[in-house]
């Protein structure tokens, strides 16, 4: 490859890069707002569908499962328990894990929201067809897993 066939490639990688954060942000700014307009903020949504649809989780693995950072998950844990929106129960096999524990009324919050959250996400990805989304997933995919192999 030539100098000039790099320079093409690296200027296209950039704008990929510059298209491609540019949706992410927009993207990540209206499930926010959806997020936002139901009274949590997008961390608490995150933690509270997590427990609602994969049960009681270690606190100490739920900022892996949402990308967050530990010392954050133990903040939102704190607001969602005062919320009365989850609770912390110890492992009786090991009194270093405390898990984390959906309420009823967690539960009840995240099931009346949970539905229009999903059509506001199925709107906001409106401007593509099935084919559209099933390419960009496989793409998108393979490009992480090629970012991820660079470590």
């Amino acid at each position: 490859m030539d100098n000039k066939e790099t320079a093409t490639k690296d200027e296209l990688s950039l704008k990929l890069f510059v298209v491609l954060s540019r949706a992410y942000r927009e993207i990540t700014d209206r499930v926010t707002e959806d997020i936002k307009s139901h009274g949590l903020n997008p961390t608490e949504f995150a933690v509270l569908e997590l427990l609602y649809h994969k049960g009681d989780q270690a606190i100490q693995q739920i900022g892996k499962k949402v990308l967050l950072a530990s010392g954050s998950i133990t903040y939102v844990v704190d607001k969602l328990e005062a919320k009365g929106l989850l609770m912390r129960k110890p492992c009786p096999k090991d009194r270093r894990v405390t898990f984390a524990v959906i309420t009823e009324k967690g539960k009840e919050l995240i099931a009346g929201i949970f539905p229009a959250h999903k059509k506001a996400i199925s709107n906001i990805f409106g401007g593509l067809d099935d084919s559209e989304k099933e390419r960009m997933i496989t793409m998108l995919k393979k490009l992480g897993f090629h970012a991820q192999e660079m470590k």
